[in-house]
């Protein structure tokens, strides 16, 4: 069976509190945290990109694995916020580990769900026999426009997973894909930062597209809410996840863990990773985890995992990673963006 054999993440540690955006313009804190559940966001810092946060996730996930970097056949570069419009990010993350030039290259795009359509895309290299091994890497320093609903959430972070055959730490069973064009968040050429259908990402966007995958790989696994241990949901704020996974029959106990990654903000492409790797401090062995990704345009994936006795081996403890902050305020998050 094929499935996650390492895995590797990078948050900055820089943080800047809601709050202290809300009180640049004029909002309420409390009004801000209460309706979006998100008290502060990482942070890139000045000297960072969704390519260096890519290499520091992607070290950590070779780092231990086991692996000879000749026998990666893929890998696989997924952001909104890659550092060149023309010119792959893939090929130089590649030669920064040292991986030899006999692999599959690319970059893609969709939104949040990039990386999560690169580790569908990996499975089916690695079942049919072309590659033995696949690297996927989803990260972002994610941008919005001063003074828009974004900027609270848009946060900064990279994930990456190894696939493979030998030792999984994660078996996947399943997973399944639903899509649509639905423009609830985009960015034309030339311009800056993103725009977005406001209240229209919710209902008819992130909640349609997270249900039916999510109902289309339990019908295709045969498997229903109560298997699970945890239940991981991409987490544009503190308050989507909650609602869409109780309403799929999940109940607070499976989602909760995963949702301490709101403190982060929305790292866009590795928002939903992340959270899975905040599972992956606590899973057992023999524990399935069902996770289910979403990307605005729109689409979700979504996959069902379950951890296996190399999980207690391969453990690189999240919470202690994400306990590592420094606050700043509001100008030095404005200069760190480069919006100043």
């Amino acid at each position: 069976m094929v499935g996650i054999i390492s895995y590797g993440f990078y948050i900055p540690r820089y943080r800047i509190k809601t709050a202290d955006i809300a009180g640049v313009w004029g909002k309420d804190p409390a009004d801000i945290e209460g309706s979006l559940r998100i008290k502060q966001k990482a942070v890139a810092g000045v000297d960072e990109d969704s390519l260096t946060m890519g290499y520091e996730s992607a070290a950590m996930c070779l780092s231990g694995s086991g692996v000879n970097h000749t026998n990666i056949g893929s890998v696989l570069f997924g952001s909104e916020t890659p550092p060149y419009s023309v010119n792959p990010t893939s090929t130089i993350l590649a030669e920064f580990l040292g991986i030899k030039q006999h692999y599959l290259s690319y970059d893609m795009q969709f939104a949040c769900k990039a990386a999560t359509g690169g580790i569908i895309s990996t499975l089916g290299l690695i079942k049919s026999g072309d590659v033995q091994y696949g690297l996927v890497t989803g990260s972002d320093k994610a941008n919005a426009k001063v003074h828009d609903a974004l900027e609270y959430t848009a946060g900064s972070g990279s994930v990456s997973v190894l696939l493979g055959k030998k030792d999984p730490i994660l078996n996947i069973h399943g997973w399944s894909s639903f899509s649509s064009d639905t423009p609830d968040f985009w960015r034309r050429e030339g311009i800056r930062y993103p725009s977005h259908g406001g209240r229209f990402t919710g209902k008819p966007s992130y909640f349609h597209h997270v249900r039916a995958s999510s109902s289309a790989v339990l019908e295709k696994t045969n498997h229903k809410p109560q298997d699970f241990k945890y239940a991981v949901f991409h987490m544009p704020n503190g308050k989507f996840p909650l609602e869409v996974g109780l309403s799929l029959g999940f109940t607070k106990e499976q989602i909760l863990p995963a949702l301490v990654i709101t403190q982060l903000g929305n790292s866009y492409t590795a928002s939903a990773l992340m959270g899975l790797v905040a599972v992956l401090d606590v899973v057992q062995p023999g524990e399935k985890v069902f996770f289910a990704s979403y990307g605005s345009g729109a689409g979700s994936d979504a996959f069902v995992f379950e951890a296996t006795e190399n999980i207690k081996n391969k453990r690189r403890n999240f919470k202690k990673h994400i306990a590592e902050t420094k606050e700043i305020d509001y100008t030095t998050y404005l200069k760190f963006m480069g919006t100043i």
